[in-house]
């Protein structure tokens, strides 16, 4: 492309301005000073553990690779499935969202609310009266109603900037349970426990925070009729008054008044209740404060993916499986699948024994292992071959190495 022809195509976000369109945010639709289509916690859950042990759940469960594939007849993985379905999966759900995030938003709606909607808005077809369609963005939405054949969702529009509601046929909607509902969604299941628990933690924490002093003032006079209440209610007026003026906090009163303080600290084993229920929901989930905090070992770790975050893995792509794909594409090898890094937990240490035992048993080439550790692939044949390096090569194969060379050789010298 010439300079000209740059010069005439060009285009800079400041100096292309529109100077009718889109002044002011006039015509952008409807604006936020935050991302509407972020995913929000249920009340009680921004301020507690609950919301740590979610968070890092759904963060690791969606680092892993999710992709629409082709299996062989024995259930292998083949290929990949290059269509809009996949590129939701691997590069961008929506307009918002990245597939990580997209990911992460699905587990994180799953984990707090329960149940999560994946539902699909643009699709190459009709989906409500057809089944054969490609679909080409997604989003997570909350379930409201629930009907025999059809649900109620409350989604984001991001066309509108606004949520909004809209029923659709169960057959379209991806709808996801979590797998461990009984214990961190239940009316009375552990979560809940601490999570109200917490509350009133919180709770207390902030009265004894407070500018409050929380005083009884013994006056010299009963105040049993109607005017000695008014004059009591004065006379408290006025001390609060004292108070509020006052630079330091003082006030005066009568030497026939008495003063008797309240917020005294009150013994009670409100806290050990709390550290109770955090200990039995990790035993529950399987999971540690060392898996929050980052110093797990590979053992801790690999429990941990097995026991909590393949089930709620498992639960999404087996639902989107049944919804996303037709019974036919399922019988021709169609199916979404999940890959995780096995090597993403092995020390270096432990890396190269790992390399050695998997090139020399025929199970991953050496430019497969290099690209695992973030190496580019190098240019030797063998590289790509399954071959064990330890175990001498057979005449016939020697003989084919040979006739290769030679036809290599003959074909240069012509």
């Amino acid at each position: 492309m010439g300079f000209m022809n740059r010069l005439k195509h060009g285009w800079n976000a400041f100096m292309n301005k529109d100077p009718t369109a889109y002044q002011n945010g006039t015509g952008l639709g409807a604006v936020s000073y935050d991302n509407p289509s972020r995913p929000r916690l249920t009340m009680g859950n921004e301020r507690s553990i609950v919301t740590t042990i979610y968070n890092k759940i759904s963060v690791d469960a969606a680092a892993i690779d999710v992709e629409h594939v082709m299996l062989d007849a024995d259930k292998r993985f083949t290929d990949d499935v290059e269509d809009g379905l996949n590129y939701c999966l691997t590069m961008e759900a929506n307009i918002d969202q990245t597939s990580r995030a997209f990911k992460q938003d699905i587990f994180l709606k799953l984990l707090d609310e329960g149940c999560v909607a994946i539902v699909p808005i643009d699709t190459t077809m009709d989906p409500v009266h057809g089944n054969v369609y490609d679909i080409q963005t997604m989003r997570t939405a909350k379930i409201i109603n629930w009907y025999p054949r059809h649900v109620r969702v409350r989604i984001y529009n991001d066309r509108t900037g606004e949520f909004e509601e809209m029923d659709l046929p169960k057959k379209m909607v991806a709808i996801v349970e979590n797998p461990f509902y009984a214990i961190m969604n239940a009316q009375n299941s552990t979560a809940h426990r601490l999570k109200r628990k917490l509350a009133i933690l919180d709770f207390i924490d902030d009265r004894s925070g407070s500018d409050k002093l929380d005083l009884i003032i013994q006056l010299p006079y009963t105040i049993k009729s109607e005017a000695k209440r008014a004059q009591a209610k004065e006379r408290r007026k006025e001390l609060t008054e004292q108070l509020a003026s006052s630079e330091y906090g003082i006030a005066y009163i009568d030497s026939t008044e008495h003063v008797t303080q309240l917020n005294r600290s009150i013994e009670n084993n409100l806290l050990k209740q709390v550290e109770y229920f955090t200990n039995l929901l990790f035993s529950q989930l399987g999971m540690t404060v060392e898996i929050l905090n980052g110093t797990a070992d590979e053992n801790t770790m690999n429990n941990y993916y097995n026991s909590i975050v393949e089930p709620i893995l498992a639960a999404v792509v087996d639902e989107m499986n049944r919804k996303f794909l037709t019974k036919t594409s399922r019988t021709k090898g169609h199916a979404i699948k999940y890959f995780r890094d096995p090597f993403k937990l092995v020390s270096t240490t432990n890396l190269a024994e790992l390399a050695d035992k998997f090139t020399r048993n025929c199970i991953m080439t050496s430019n497969e292992f290099r690209q695992v550790i973030g190496l580019r692939p190098v240019d030797d044949p063998k590289a790509d071959t399954l071959t064990n390096n330890n175990i001498s090569a057979s005449n016939t194969e020697l003989d084919q190495m040979y006739n290769t060379n030679s036809a290599d050789e003959e074909t240069e010298e012509q």
